[in-house]
């Protein structure tokens, strides 16, 4: 900045890093200030995220307190330099260095490099030479000598790429101009710093020959040859082996300043070249991602503007990318070039960035004699020829960065667009956009167009599923319909049928060349072995998901590299992630990973399952020791684990991570069996039948209880198969199925008498009494009951079972025992600390008092429940809450406020939503009593009724008894007196075979 102030800052970072404040010299406070300064001045004016400076700071090591120091080493900058706060600006969750260009030396290099490019575009060499020997005499040595991380060096390099460009330049410029002794030095001192760099080579051997010391240039050759053959292992490029043989022929032109341009009467005109390939004629959909490309190319930008399209094999990006450029055409009027760089393109190799840059220097006219041999001369030459000019360049299928980079020009009028398969995150500036497999809506549109209307109005159902099929993946929905196009006579329902079965759905979707497998292969052939190896793992996943602590167990890795390797996978997106942290296949990757299991992998396989299971029992074991305290003993023989357990401290993160994971324990329960490792499933399916219990979600726990069950029969251990039973029992009382649940129990209650279990054989007499009991036999149940709590040691088992009890005493009319019963419950759990399970004895104690004539009591008890669950945690026995909290509001004789008859709903909606059959007739008997006092008989027979149909179905006699008995009453009340009568007989048989009172409710 010419005319600043004398005192305004100044950085040299061409060298070792510098801070001048006019003619002062600055110091910092130490080595990581001066660290994190110069990676805030190696891209100034650009934000970067607090992750990149703890990386230059420590490389790959950061302390613990590595972010704290960060901040400070940044108020200390802002300290120490004068009007560093304005300088050096937080942004978010990273810093950002405001520098004006000739603040700072890399900025005025830039600068003078560009004037250059523009004076050699206009001819005067002379000019653009001198340029460079100012910009060049910026540099003091190495790029921040004194820095030594590799953030730091790897950027070092990048600008020393860009000094040596500029140098061999200015050298070509020179000997252009006649020049040759005088550089032989020069050359010999940049070369031996970089002596593998074959332009440098060629250039002094030339300046050798021109000075009349042809045999020192052939000489030079020999060293080169030498070194590259040692080093390298390769031969001299073809340039240099044609200035070497010119040499040994005397036949080296010489040089001859060319002379000034003469003016032209009319300029020839500029090719405007465009090789775009053509737009699809049915391009459907995308058109948010289309909107934001063309928004990207619109936004203004000191330089090139580059936008960057990702996404998995078959998603679309070339032809979103091709409709694009077709619609900005206008906007580059100097040409549209395309070009498929191959990275993955099946029996090919990825294109090197020398022989695009050849192709794209002759679409723009550059004569093959004027393009030089080696990369750096093609890409300076390629920046030179686009300098001025508005191009658009489409670079289609991209392998990564490095094959990018060289190609990018600098012209501020130009556009490049790319795409790839991975992200390429080291091509900085880029604008991205990465797209996902289409829409629904989207999906159909697709559809349509390459189906026709006609099939859509004639199978529309078949066509929303097919997609689905698909995976909603472009081209898998192409190569579908294209199939069905092929084949007249079938239907799209036949071809949906024959993709169900999930063993040949990729080879279904194969038309021609078109393959989905082949594209996820070609993804798959460009990793690493190592990422190659984690993907196939995944494949063996149970569930949708998985996390970097499962995914460490599964590749046998620990969690930090675990993560990389999913982060890898999914940069070329051959995984996805819908919620952060959370990986997942889409439904034909995962289909082809699958495939990738034979005889060879099988052990190895194994190996995996088994870690990823003794991961998810010792997680699962630990979130459920958290979550429910009072659980009976801790099991036996738990399979150990060597991967590291996730973060669970406390009950709310285990419930936390138990709602994360539960579809994925599920599935490893089912994996577990299907692979014959009992064990695990045993352990898995006893943990996550408590979160399955707490949630409400009865007809998994019942499937998980009987692989339990039929794991624990081929392990041959009766002790696990008696504690298996049980879970089973519970499950077939939750759902209504009492018969069943008999059975079971009284297996499990004969294994425990043969163990001499005696907590096996109080669990056993538990489950009997409230199975017997809802099915009618009241004084047995009651007896079983009243064993159970004699025999129980259990605080938790000992508090249910006093609940059951309580439940059975109402029934037959005992309410002050029942009363005490549920009283002790509601304390014992209360000293077990697990608060949620007070609900149920909650619950009961409110009937009790309800039925002794206490609804103060009784509302004080359900308030009690309701403040202590919620929806999420045991749903159904909330919805009994509300409704038994409406029914004590009723019952005080006071007008009965509207938040009642809202509980009243809100506990129908639960529990028809969320509930068991036996917990939804009991509520719609409740209910429909509320309606019959108020005088609401329609509605109270309607509940009644549905209550008769859902306890008649699953044979809870209490339940239909009430439900007889109260059809009688509303029937009577709306004046059908046959059906009253018919129902009251009902309702009196039930409850005198019951011994149960008539009145109770």
């Amino acid at each position: 900045m010419s005319g600043a102030a004398p005192h305004t800052v100044h950085f040299n970072i061409l060298g070792s890093l510098e801070i001048w404040a006019g003619r002062h010299r600055l110091r910092l406070g130490g080595p990581i200030q001066e660290r994190i300064l110069a990676a805030l001045l190696l891209e100034p004016g650009r934000v970067i995220p607090m992750t990149r400076l703890m990386e230059a700071a420590w490389d790959e090591d950061p302390p613990a307190t590595a972010v704290h120091q960060v901040r400070k080493a940044v108020a200390d900058l802002r300290r120490r330099v004068p009007d560093g706060s304005s300088l050096f600006l937080t942004e978010g969750r990273g810093y950002r260095a405001v520098v004006a260009e000739d603040q700072i030396d890399v900025g005025r290099f830039a600068r003078l490099t560009a004037q250059a490019r523009r004076e050699l575009a206009a001819g005067a060499s002379a000019g653009a030479a001198e340029l460079l020997r100012t910009a060049l005499a910026l540099w003091r040595g190495p790029v921040l000598a004194d820095q030594a991380s590799r953030t730091i060096t790897a950027a070092a390099l990048a600008l020393e790429e860009r000094r040596l460009a500029a140098a061999e330049q200015l050298f070509q410029l020179r000997l252009d101009g006649g020049e040759a002794g005088e550089l032989v030095g020069d050359l010999r001192e940049v070369i031996a710093d970089h002596p593998l760099r074959e332009t440098l080579r060629e250039q002094l051997m030339l300046a050798l020959y021109r000075s009349g010391r042809a045999a020192e240039a052939v000489e030079e050759y020999g060293r080169v040859r030498d070194l590259l053959a040692e080093e390298l292992g390769i031969d001299p490029g073809p340039q240099l082996v044609r200035l070497y043989e010119a040499i040994l022929r005397d036949s080296v032109e010489p040089a001859v300043p060319e002379p000034e341009p003469e003016p032209e009467a009319e300029a020839a005109p500029a090719l405007s070249p465009c090789t775009l390939p053509y737009d699809l004629s049915d391009f459907t959909g995308r058109e948010e991602e289309l909107q934001q490309l063309l928004a990207y190319a619109a936004e203004p930008a000191d330089g090139t503007r580059i936008v960057a399209i990702d996404g998995m094999g078959g998603s679309g990006k070339t032809s979103l990318a091709v409709r694009g450029a077709h619609q900005l055409v206008d906007r580059y009027p100097d040409g549209q070039l395309y070009y498929n760089l191959r990275g993955y393109s099946p029996g090919e190799n990825p294109l090197a960035p020398s022989a695009v840059l050849g192709a794209l220097l002759r679409s723009l006219g550059v004569p093959d004699q004027r393009i030089p041999e080696d990369e750096g001369g093609r890409s300076a030459l390629w920046r030179a020829t686009a300098a001025g000019r508005r191009l658009l360049l489409l670079l289609d299928n991209a392998l990564d960065s490095a094959q990018v980079l060289p190609l990018l020009p600098a012209s501020p009028g130009c556009l490049v667009v790319v795409t790839s398969r991975a992200r390429l995150v080291d091509v900085d500036g880029a604008d991205w956009i990465s797209l996902r497999v289409m829409s629904p809506q989207d999906s159909t549109a697709l559809l349509m167009e390459t189906l026709g209307e006609q099939r859509m109005a004639t199978e529309p159902e078949a066509v929303a599923e097919l997609a689905e099929l698909c995976g909603r993946l472009p081209l898998a929905m192409r190569i579908a319909s294209a199939r069905l196009r092929n084949r007249p006579r079938w239907t799209v329902q036949y071809l949906v049928d024959r993709l169900c079965d999930e063993t040949r759905r990729l080879d279904e979707l194969s038309s021609g060349e078109r393959s989905v497998a082949a594209t996820i292969q070609l993804s798959y052939q460009a990793m690493e072995e190592r990422h190659r190896v984690a993907f196939r793992l995944l494949g063996l996943m149970p569930g949708k998901e998985i996390d970097a602590h499962a995914g460490a167990a599964l590749f046998g890795t620990d969690t930090r590299t675990a993560e990389d390797i999913l982060e890898r996978l999914l940069d070329v997106h051959l995984v996805l992630q819908q919620k952060l942290g959370r990986y997942c296949q889409h439904d034909l990757v995962r289909g082809f990973t699958q495939s990738l299991r034979s005889a060879d992998t099988e052990a190895a396989d194994r190996a995996a399952v088994e870690r990823l299971l003794d991961y998810y029992v010792a997680a699962s074991e630990q979130a459920c020791a958290l979550l429910f305290p009072s659980r009976s003993g801790r099991a036996a023989q738990l399979p150990a684990s060597a991967a590291t357990l996730p973060p669970v401290r406390d009950a709310g993160q285990a419930e936390e991570w138990l709602g994360r994971e539960h579809r994925a324990l599920l599935s490893a329960v089912g994996l577990a069996h299907e692979r014959g490792l009992d064990r695990h499933a045993v352990h898995l399916a006893r943990d996550v039948i408590f979160y399955l219990n707490l949630r409400g979600y009865f007809e998994e726990y019942e499937q998980v209880a009987q692989l339990a069950v039929d794991s624990a029969r081929r392990q041959g251990d009766p002790s696990v198969l008696r504690s298996s039973l049980s879970n089973l029992t519970s499950s077939h009382w939750k759902l209504g199925r009492f018969r069943d649940g008999l059975k079971s129990a009284e297996e499990s209650l004969q294994i425990a008498c043969a163990l001499g279990d005696r907590h096996g054989q109080a669990v056993s007499f538990d489950q009997l009494g409230l199975l017997h009991s809802y099915l009618g036999n009241l004084r047995e149940g009651s007896d079983h009951l009243a064993r159970s709590i004699d025999l129980h040691e259990n605080v938790m088992r000992k508090a249910m079972a006093l609940s059951n009890l309580s439940t059975v005493c109402c029934w037959l009319g005992e309410y002050r025992r029942a009363a005490e019963a549920a009283e002790e419950a509601v304390a014992l759990h209360g000293r077990g600390g697990e608060h949620v399970s007070q609900i149920p004895a909650l619950n009961d104690l409110a009937i009790a008092r309800l039925a002794l004539g206490e609804p103060e009591q009784a509302k004080a008890c359900l308030e009690r429940a309701l403040a202590v669950g919620d929806e999420s945690s045991m749903p159904e026995d909330v919805a009994l809450a509300l409704a038994l909290s409406a029914d004590a509001e009723q019952r005080t004789g006071r007008r009965v406020p509207a938040s009642a008859h809202g509980r009243e709903a809100k506990a129908l909606e639960l529990v028809r939503a969320r509930g068991t059959t036996v917990r939804c007739c009991e509520v719609e008997n409740i209910v429909g009593r509320l309606h019959q006092r108020r005088g609401a008989y329609a509605e109270a027979l309607r509940l009644h009724e549905s209550a008769l149909l859902r306890a008649d179905s699953i044979e809870y006699r209490v339940a239909l008894a009430h439900a007889h008995d109260g059809i009688a009453r509303a029937a009577l009340a709306l004046g059908d007196t046959c059906l009253a009568l018919r129902h009251r007989s009902e309702a009196d048989g039930l409850f005198d075979a019951m011994g149960m009172p008539a009145d109770v409710h």
